[in-house]
């Protein structure tokens, strides 16, 4: 895939040639797949030549448009008796707040999964963590809310549907896995998901801020109102292997089946030494012996991040410390339903082409353990509230983020 840009920028003379030029590369490579197919054992990925095209800038200051909070309309909500928000948890945020919070967490590396200003389970998860890291009591939202005010002076913007969507949103995408073997991509079915998940929230929350007709009659140069985080660039993703650097490589994720979250550390000793009698959702302990109790938690540097994830069906995960083998951007897929449904293979598999509604989302992070992986998803607004077939889903927009944070060579451990 080769990243979009502007010939409209370039002189008109340069533009012709520069076509010229792209075309003469592009029948002397006679294909531009990225990867090959990722077999019925993950951990055997092989990707094929890499794309060696500069990433894109971030969208320009005009694409992306702060907006007094007081000028967007979100539903009021209170606190359902069935959220999942932990019951203890006391002056949850809502409305702009709520989103403030949500926004500050994710661009902080703790993530609060779907950013919808309905804080649950994952919002206060994320604070804990970064609770964790400062030094502050588990479950107290006041320190993380009094930064986010700080941080995140606008927590709604308005943001322009850039050109390049046009190549990532097919409505006609079938959801059958025969037909989606025939497909050149795993795209978005509608511009409203391609913004949703752009901006880390779901359709449902775009709906909420931009009304059904807005909402669905929305197309490239338009604008949707949306949550003012950093965005997810797709166009950035281009089929990159990741490879192994030191520190990144050196450092250790917990992955807690438990609670639904990926932990990562600077080094394993530290995530090593976890009381198994207790949760591992607030405390990691960092010797051997638990320290005696004071009112103010000592800060737990060596945490640097933590996600939602949705971990696999009981029966296929594996439990105990792996390697990180490999990190791939935009798989394909072996999609094989004996695998999924038994864990055996068989010889009745698909390719399914890689893009963001692949069910392995568009990156692919591979364990020595055969048929480990943490990976994205082409659901996210399920993570942590439907189990998955036998690996790790991320949200993309968290999954992504992985090999800013570890590279193979990291340890895992499934727990």
């Amino acid at each position: 895939m080769i990243p979009a840009f502007r010939l409209s920028n370039l002189p008109k003379m340069f533009r012709k040639s520069l076509a010229l030029l792209v075309a003469l590369a592009l029948s002397a490579a006679g294909q531009t797949t990225a990867l090959r197919a990722l077999p019925v054992d993950p951990s055997e990925i092989t990707p094929g030549t890499e794309l060696d095209a500069a990433p894109l800038p971030s969208p320009s200051i005009r694409e992306i448009t702060p907006l007094d909070a007081q000028k967007v309309t979100i539903a009021e909500t209170k606190r359902h008796p069935n959220s999942d928000a932990p019951k203890g948890i006391e002056n949850l945020p809502e409305g702009d707040d709520a989103v403030r919070l949500q926004i500050f967490l994710d661009q902080s590396n703790f993530g609060p999964g779907v950013i919808d200003g309905k804080p649950g389970r994952f919002t206060v998860l994320a604070v804990d963590s970064w609770n964790e890291v400062k030094g502050h009591l588990a479950g107290d939202l006041q320190p993380a809310m009094a930064a986010a005010r700080r941080a995140i002076r606008h927590p709604f913007a308005s943001a322009v549907i850039p050109a390049v969507s046009t190549k990532w949103v097919d409505s006609t995408l079938s959801h059958d896995r025969s037909q989606q073997a025939q497909a050149k991509r795993m795209s978005y079915r509608s511009y409203a998901e391609f913004m949703a998940e752009r901006f880390h929230t779901d359709v449902d929350f775009i709906l909420e801020l931009n009304g059904s007709k807005n909402t669905w009659a929305a197309r490239p140069g338009g604008r949707l109102i949306v949550p003012n985080v950093k965005p997810f660039l797709i166009e950035n993703v281009t089929g990159t292997r990741h490879q192994a650097e030191p520190p990144m490589s050196e450092r250790h994720a917990v992955v807690d089946t438990r609670n639904n979250q990926v932990r990562i550390f600077e080094a394993a000793p530290a995530a090593l030494m976890i009381d198994e009698g207790e949760s591992t959702e607030n405390t990691i302990a960092t010797e051997p012996t638990n320290p005696p109790v004071s009112s103010k938690p000592r800060a737990n540097r060596a945490l640097v991040a933590s996600f939602p994830i949705t971990p696999g069906k009981p029966q296929f995960i594996h439990y105990g410390v792996w390697k990180l083998n490999n990190s791939i951007e935009l798989p394909f897929w072996r999609f094989d339903q004996s695998l999924l449904d038994t864990g055996k293979r068989s010889d009745k598999a698909l390719n399914i082409p890689p893009g963001p509604n692949s069910p392995v989302g568009i990156i692919w992070n591979g364990l020595s353990r055969p048929g480990i992986g943490l990976h994205g998803t082409s659901d996210p607004e399920t993570i942590g509230r439907a189990r998955s077939a036998g690996c790790i889903r991320l949200a993309n927009w968290d999954a992504i983020r992985l090999p800013t944070l570890i590279r193979p060579g990291a340890t895992i451990e499934v727990r």
